[in-house]
């Protein structure tokens, strides 16, 4: 997800740096911290999106670490990383206010799918704030500039209405995901808008002339035919 800063805390040297190229290959903002202590006051100051914590730390343990965070913040996402396989390990992670765990050695493949989910399950949980959206974020060749309502292609501005930024937002926080038409007209005109998804899909049609290079032949919000729309770069 564009936009997004992933905290990593992980004691072993090799193993920092790989995950460190692997996030940013993704797209991914990532402060790195090589232990426990680091890692707490990374948080404090950087307010990263997510944080992937390695058990097993000097300072502060990813346990200890979990701990001390989720007395003050319930809501950041935390991925745990450990070489320990037990099932009572993971509970105790679990209970201490941990989204997920990965235990080593892990492909990067799974862990890449486990971040995702978390991310995902974290912005779909109520409205996404400032905090998770960036002031301006990019779709593919367009860049949205959501304090300005409007977008940026190759060099030319055009003004957004609040419901087609809306729409945008929704489509950033939700990468790779087909999105329910139904869902869609909830989000950008509320619970209470009794309208036809037929809404929906002339706004998409008109948003698509202005994202679109070739609005025929849409990139960026393409139709998942019978659900709804998903981002498409």
């Amino acid at each position: 997800m564009l936009g997004t800063t992933i905290l990593v805390a992980e004691d072993d040297n090799e193993l920092r740096l790989g995950l460190i190229d692997l996030l940013e290959i993704e797209g991914y903002r990532v402060i790195p911290c090589a232990d426990g202590a680091q890692a707490l006051q990374a948080y404090r100051q950087e307010k990263p999106d997510l944080m992937l914590l390695d058990v097993m730390m000097p300072e502060l343990s990813g346990y200890d670490l979990c701990r001390e965070i989720r007395k003050q913040d319930n809501q950041i996402p935390i991925i745990l990383l450990t070489a320990k396989g037990e099932e009572i390990d993971k509970v105790v992670g679990l209970e201490l206010g941990a989204d997920d765990y990965v235990t080593k050695p892990f492909g990067l493949h799974e862990l890449r799918a486990r971040i995702t989910a978390v991310l995902r399950r974290s912005l779909h949980n109520g409205t996404p704030t400032e905090k998770t959206i960036p002031d301006r974020f990019p779709l593919g060749p367009v860049v949205i500039d959501r304090k300005n309502y409007r977008l940026e292609r190759n060099g030319q501005l055009t003004s957004l209405t609040p419901r087609e930024l809306k729409l945008l937002e929704t489509f950033f926080c939700r990468p790779d995901q087909a999105i329910d038409r139904n869902e869609l007209l909830n989000t950008a005109w509320g619970i209470d808008y009794f309208g036809t998804t037929r809404t929906l899909d002339q706004h998409i049609a008109q948003l698509r002339k202005k994202l679109e290079e070739d609005p025929s032949n849409p990139k960026i919000i393409l139709t998942v035919h019978g659900v709804g729309y998903r981002l498409g770069v």
